[in-house]
């Protein structure tokens, strides 16, 4: 099984960030544009928070408040739950699970330095799964 750090090599894009100053339209189209479900949010370069489709849908569409004139960082959950470069997949599903997160910034000396989401730990856990079985079945013919 593979780190977090290992994961985020074989990822193909870079770390998406907003202010938490942005307006949640705007992190709304930057979502939409890299079809992404989450941001970081930074103050400079220290975690503030995290900004999902979640928040936006329980903070926002059930609230009546608008898009266009709501900050990010008013509806971020800003108790964010984070992962080291070392921690291994198992452990980032076990944290994914028991907090019932589905985005897990990696910091590094206290710096955002990627994001792992739910669907790069489960295509770790099937791509591991693979492996293990492809190393029986040569066990197995040899």
């Amino acid at each position: 099984m593979r780190n977090v750090q290992q994961l985020l090599e074989n990822k193909p894009y870079q770390l998406l960030t907003i202010s938490p100053t942005a307006s949640v339209l705007d992190a709304l189209r930057l979502m939409a544009e890299k079809e992404i479900g989450a941001l970081v949010v930074l103050d400079g370069e220290k975690l503030v928070g995290i900004f999902s489709e979640r928040d936006y849908a329980r903070k926002i569409i059930l609230f009546g408040k608008s898009s266009h004139d709501t900050a990010v960082g008013e509806i971020m959950t800003s108790s964010v739950v984070s992962v080291r470069p070392a921690q291994s997949a198992d452990e980032c599903m076990a944290l994914m699970t028991g907090r019932r997160v589905r985005h897990l910034p990696v910091l590094s000396d206290d710096k955002v330095v990627g994001v792992i989401s739910i669907g790069d730990v489960v295509k770790e856990m099937i791509d591991d799964q693979r492996r293990t079985i492809e190393q029986l079945e040569q066990y197995i013919k040899s």
